[in-house]
C-alpha cells in the first residue's frame, strides 16, 4: 500500500475521475435509458407469460370441469340408453313368450278339434260298418229262417201285431 502511496500522481487521479464521470455520463446518456428500457420490457414480457399462464391454467381447469361435466352427462345417457334398451328387449320376450303361448294353445285347441273330427268320423264310420254288418247278417239270417212259406207267413203276421200296437 506505500507503494500506492508513493506513486500516487494528482494529475492521473484528476483524468481517471473525469474519464469515469465522462463514461458515467455518457453511459447514463445513451446506455442507461435503453438498458432500463429493455429490462422493463423483459419485466412486463415475462409478467404477461405469466399472466397467461395462470389463464391458461384456470382455461384448462375450465375444461376438465367441463370434460367432466361432458363425461357424466354421456354415462348418464349411456345408462339410459341401456336401460331403455333392456325395458325394450324384456317387453320383446314378454310379448313373443305371449304369443308363443297363444299360438301353442291355438294349435292345441285346433289340435281337439281335429281329433273331435276325426273321432266323430271313426265312430261314424263304425256306426255304418257295424249297420252294414248288422243288416248283412239280419239278411242272412232272415233268409234262412224264411226259406219256407209258414216261416213267413209268421213272420208277417207278428210285424202287422208289432205295427198295430205302435
Amino acid at each position: 500500500m506505500e507503494q500506492l502511496i508513493n506513486d500516487f500522481s494528482p494529475g492521473l487521479f484528476f483524468m481517471q475521475i473525469l474519464i469515469f464521470v465522462l463514461i458515467l455520463f455518457l453511459l447514463i446518456k445513451f446506455a442507461w435509458r435503453p438498458i432500463l428500457e429493455s429490462l422493463k420490457i423483459r419485466e412486463e414480457s415475462i409478467q404477461d407469460a405469466l399472466n397467461s399462464a395462470e389463464k391458461a391454467k384456470e382455461e384448462m381447469a375450465t375444461l376438465q370441469a367441463d370434460n367432466k361435466k361432458l363425461l357424466d352427462e354421456a354415462r348418464k345417457e349411456r345408462d339410459q340408453i341401456l336401460n331403455d334398451a333392456r325395458g325394450i328387449a324384456n317387453s320383446i320376450k314378454e310379448e313373443a313368450k305371449e304369443d308363443a303361448t297363444k299360438q301353442a294353445e291355438k294349435m292345441i285347441e285346433d289340435a281337439k278339434k281335429a281329433i273331435n273330427t276325426e273321432k266323430q268320423a271313426a265312430l261314424t264310420e263304425v256306426k255304418t260298418k257295424v249297420a252294414e254288418l248288422s243288416l248283412q247278417i239280419t239278411e242272412k239270417v232272415l233268409r234262412k229262417e224264411l226259406k219256407d212259406s209258414k216261416a213267413q207267413k209268421a213272420l208277417i203276421e207278428d210285424f202287422i201285431k208289432d205295427v198295430n200296437l205302435s
